[in-house]
């Protein structure tokens, strides 16, 4: 048993009372997450929170949870997972940021709380991360700072699709559901955030 079976199948025996699972699912989608908290980590904060902090604070924050996630049958794992990870980034920027934690779009998570939306500056960071030579770095920085402009004008929602489809690679059952938003709307805004996307990159 290979891939999504196998995990499918750790799914079950962690609903059926087997806690010791978790560590073995956690590992499975952690390449996953990581890019989901790259995506969602105030870049302010560099230096002082790394992804690899919020991780592990995800994973004791998910052993506290995990029965939640246990009554709660409708829940994909993952998706579970990713809110648990999303609710952290928040504690950590209202912890580190405060007041000035930056107003971003925002999704709803299991408990009512919040979780960040993948950020403009983020975004643009990995479309612009292909110019990396020193002697294109001028080129680079302003590059990433006409796409991140251009990003910011994106709907706010379109632009959380394009980085859930697109960079997290989250299935569109998986996306509408996160959103709380039909299938056929998270499509359409998918499409339409790909075609913007395609013209701000000829711009850029």
């Amino acid at each position: 048993m290979a891939g999504a079976d196998a995990n499918e199948e750790l799914v079950r025996k962690l609903r059926a009372g087997d806690k010791n699972i978790l560590a073995e699912l956690f590992s499975c989608y952690r390449a996953q997450l990581r890019t989901m908290i790259d995506l969602r980590l105030d870049p302010r904060l560099n230096g002082r929170v790394s992804s690899s902090d919020i991780l592990q604070e995800t994973y004791l924050d998910a052993l506290k949870r995990v029965e939640h996630f246990v009554q709660n049958q409708e829940m994909p794992f993952y998706l579970w997972l990713r809110l648990v990870a999303g609710q952290r980034i928040v504690d950590v920027h209202r912890q580190h940021l405060g007041a000035a934690m930056r107003d971003a779009g925002r999704e709803v998570t299991l408990d009512g709380a919040h979780s960040p939306s993948a950020s403009s500056y983020s975004i643009a960071s990995r479309l612009a991360a292909h110019v990396d030579s020193p002697s294109q770095a001028a080129i680079r920085n302003e590059t990433l700072q006409q796409l991140e402009q251009a990003l910011q004008e994106m709907d706010p929602m379109d632009r959380e699709v394009l980085a859930l489809r697109h960079f997290e690679e989250l299935s569109n059952d998986e996306v509408a559901q996160l959103l709380n938003i039909k299938k056929a709307a998270a499509s359409n805004r998918y499409v339409r955030a790909l075609q913007r996307l395609k013209d701000i990159l000829s711009r850029a």
